[in-house]
């Protein structure tokens, strides 16, 4: 599972949603990456208005506020559709 948090330095709420998926995904000993959208101009483009974007497998999965409970909800249905698989 590819877990992408897409960010900009700055950004208060990105620093709250960073806190909750280390959190998260540390507990659960999940690889996670921070990307900040500032150093890429497609991602600029597409999301400056609606950081911070959670993306699992490339799919956005939350924006602008992202709660613990939510994303290990999240996750688990993930992985359970990818084992099914």
């Amino acid at each position: 599972m590819r877990i992408q948090l897409l960010s900009k330095p700055g950004c208060h709420l990105c620093e709250d949603a960073e806190k909750v998926v280390q959190t998260v995904c540390g507990r659960l000993a999940l690889p996670w990456e921070q990307i900040n959208i500032e150093q890429d101009a497609d991602l600029y483009e597409r999301y400056k208005h609606e950081i911070p974007v959670l993306l699992l497998d490339g799919k956005r999965t939350f924006k602008y506020h992202i709660e613990e409970k939510a994303l290990c909800t999240a996750l688990f249905r993930r992985g359970r559709a990818m084992r099914e698989r």
